[in-house]
């Protein structure tokens, strides 16, 4: 059976002069792991309880970065279920970028990151749907008076409160981006209110933005950058604003961040409606 369903220890007991070898599994399988998800009750077609599964093991550290998943066929006779099923799960987290699909080598849980530019989701929901741990280390956080372009860009008067987020997102200890976040002071109860998650924080607020617009350009990264996402001087990165709204249209957020360009795709579907 594939290694990566099933891990198997094998310990020797000695009982009245013979050995007994006893074969156990040192901790749940990503099979077992998956096989539980979809025996659970929901409404949900198969194929999107496999991708939830498959999610779920990731962010439970099963399936790590480069792990390669059995072939289609095997999943689906392991697991019970249609090819059909298998593979439009697989294609499903293909295009969300959570696995890469490698012609001739099989289905890998992605290393590099791929953001989902038409997502409105957060950097630590976006590590833990990839089976990294995010952290963060602060810069600066600061309350004050809206600056001139501030003001322009949240659309507020002139002396509105803001708050400052100042900080270096890691996944798994490696730096992946820099972030510069203005969020309007009546969204959120305190500037101590924000500790991993700034869009986590805003939900319990009741603040959560529900769409934004964001820009994507490419730079080569400064000494101050390439220095504290340890990259080199002039090496590519990727700059990102972001505006972020309520449902009400009234402005929440104004993020800048810088991304390793070694470490981060930003993707979008386009259609021709």
């Amino acid at each position: 059976m594939d290694m990566w369903w099933s891990f198997l220890v094998l310990s020797c007991h000695k009982q009245r002069g013979h050995i007994r070898i006893a074969m156990k599994s040192d901790r749940t399988t990503p099979l077992v792991h998956i096989r539980q998800h979809l025996n659970e009750t929901s409404n949900l077609p198969l194929y999107q309880r496999l991708q939830r599964a498959l999610r779920s093991a990731i962010e439970r550290h099963l399936l790590k970065p480069e792990d390669a998943l059995p072939a289609e066929r095997q999943m689906a006779a392991d697991l019970d279920i249609s090819r059909i099923t298998v593979r439009k799960a697989i294609d499903g987290l293909v295009s969300e970028g959570v696995l890469v699909r490698r012609p001739g080598s099989g289905n890998f849980i992605n290393t590099r990151i791929e953001k989902n530019f038409s997502k409105l989701t957060s950097f630590s929901e976006d590590m833990r749907a990839r089976g990294r741990t995010p952290h963060s280390v602060w810069l600066r956080r600061s309350e004050g008076t809206v600056t001139p372009d501030e003001a322009m860009r949240l659309r507020l008067s002139p002396g509105s409160r803001v708050y400052r987020f100042h900080r270096m997102r890691y996944a798994d200890d490696v730096p992946m981006c820099l972030e510069y976040a203005t969020i309007v002071a009546s969204c959120l109860p305190s500037l101590d209110a924000v500790d991993l998650s700034m869009y986590e924080a805003l939900e319990k607020a009741g603040n959560r933005p529900v769409r934004a617009l964001q820009r994507l350009s490419a730079l080569l990264l400064n000494t101050e950058q390439a220095s504290l996402l340890q990259m080199k001087e002039g090496d590519a990165g990727l700059a990102v604003e972001r505006l972020g709204f309520l449902r009400d249209g009234r402005t929440v957020e104004f993020c800048r961040s810088y991304f390793r360009g070694d470490m981060y795709d930003f993707v979008a579907e386009l259609n021709a409606n």
